[in-house]
């Protein structure tokens, strides 16, 4: 069985999933890909907040970051509070889209995260009163 991963950029001022990329790797090649498909320039990032697994904390990123004035910031090592609507975007994706669902290949995956996109403003919302 193949594992897939995702890796979201969300704007916290409104909880919008921005940017996101999927891969059969969870390292940094990864993040670095999700921020190449934004739609606009880094420059407009001020923080980039993330917890402190190694696909984020490394060379790769604090490069690519620096490169365009982003400032970083890291939850506390065991603190998921630090990092709650991430963590409630992913558990989103799991139990609402993703569920017990196998995917052929990583394409059929990223059309689903797509349409993540669009749906995950609305339950966080409406399911999750976290306006």
């Amino acid at each position: 069985m193949q594992w897939y991963y995702v890796c979201f950029l969300i704007d916290l001022f409104n909880r919008e999933v921005i940017g996101y990329d999927v891969s059969s790797h969870k390292d940094a090649k990864l993040v670095e890909n999700t921020f190449k498909k934004l739609s606009f320039s880094l420059d407009n990032i001020k923080i980039f907040h993330t917890d402190q697994g190694s696909e984020f904390n490394n060379n790769i990123i604090y490069n690519l970051l620096a490169k365009n004035n982003v400032a970083k910031s890291y939850s506390k090592l065991g603190c998921p509070y630090d990092n709650a609507v991430s963590e409630l975007t992913y558990k989103i994706l799991k139990t609402e889209l993703i569920k017990n669902r196998k995917f052929k290949n990583i394409r059929l995956l990223a059309l689903l995260v797509k349409k993540l996109q669009i749906f995950v403003k609305k339950i966080l919302i409406e399911k999750y009163n976290f306006n």
